[in-house]
């Protein structure tokens, strides 16, 4: 493992790295190493992929047990359709207003504070009634869906723009991979495991709770266990004069009046479209056009999910070394 002595003259929480990092980058780190865990730079990036894999834990908790849910109450089609379009709308609203948060207080503590958030909602997946309770609820479930923002800022500012690509790539495709995983471990391992000591309704009304544990711990832990950014946190950054004070509401205004922000937005818009259409609606459509179990058609729809365990790292990979070639345009 090789160490960088850092400059003493400058005030930051490590004098040290595990990587090799680039000084004029603000100490962003010019290598991924997969099997560290030291911080700061890594710590980031393994914390940032697994809350986000557990966002989509809580996110997509409800989806594989649609086809019980949609039993239990009498739901038609439309019903559960508006119910997947309101868990898509929280995480929307939400991801405008993180990118601005981020900017003036890091990923690290909005990245705690939504997961527990968004935990409460799914705790409470067992009180629902009807078709108007679901909807609320996968609204505020949804918000989770947004520390997609945290996900991607914190390596963004822990890694050097020779290797972002790739860094953001593995941490956005590990933790969209829990988009498959939720299907599996909730349709086809706890749901069947609750089942055994209780009815099918009383099952999935209390299976929600183990998501939403997992949510709060995370939430709690990745506080104390990581850095904002290389330096340290932003709070002691801006203390000691490492950082100037940022203003949340210029960050929206210099994002939103960036024509190429707009680009993308459309491009990811018609990407993330489909996958979040297919990790609601795929266990579902199983079950009722090929008859099979809850268990069966949750375990396929997961299928999906899994293919961002590869396909999305490798994106990031051929775009570091596009940009090596041709830089970013736009």
């Amino acid at each position: 493992m090789s160490e960088v002595q850092s400059g003493q003259a400058e005030i930051k929480k490590y004098q040290t790295y595990a990587l090799n990092v680039d000084p004029l980058q603000d100490d962003k780190a010019t290598e991924i190493k997969l099997c560290n865990f030291s911080r700061p730079h890594m710590r980031a990036f393994h914390c940032s992929w697994f809350c986000f894999f557990t966002a989509f834990f809580i996110w997509f908790a409800i989806a594989p047990l649609m086809p019980e849910i949609k039993q239990t109450l009498g739901l038609d089609k439309q019903q559960i359709w508006t119910s997947n379009i309101c868990s898509v709308a929280g995480t929307i609203f939400m991801r405008f207003v993180n990118g601005p948060i981020c900017d003036k207080y890091g990923a690290r503590i909005p990245m705690g504070v939504i997961l527990v958030g968004a935990s409460i909602p799914c705790a409470l997946t067992g009180l629902v009634t009807n078709a108007a309770n679901l909807s609320v609820l996968r609204f505020f479930i949804g918000l989770g869906g947004s520390t997609f923002v945290m996900c991607q800022y914190w390596t963004s500012r822990m890694f050097t723009k020779e290797v972002v690509g790739t860094a953001n790539a593995l941490v956005g495709g590990w933790g969209n991979l829990g988009g498959g995983v939720t299907q599996l471990i909730m349709g086809s391992v706890l749901f069947p495991l609750f089942k055994l000591g209780m009815s099918a309704e009383m099952a999935w009304r209390t299976v929600c709770i183990v998501p939403a544990f997992v949510g709060v711990a995370v939430g709690l832990t990745i506080l104390k266990i990581s850095d904002d950014a290389p330096k340290g946190n932003y709070g002691e950054m801006k203390k000691n004069g490492t950082m100037a004070e940022v203003s949340a509401a210029a960050s929206f205004r210099a994002g939103a009046m960036n024509f190429n922000t707009w680009l993308l937005f459309v491009q990811y818009a018609c990407c993330f479209g489909v996958e979040l259409t297919m990790n609601n609606a795929a266990a579902l459509y199983f079950r009722e056009k090929f008859l099979l179990t809850t268990e069966t058609a949750a375990a396929i729809a997961s299928l999906f999910g899994w293919m961002n365990l590869f396909a999305r790292g490798v994106g990031g990979f051929i775009s570091d070394k596009a940009n090596a070639r041709m830089g970013m345009r736009g």
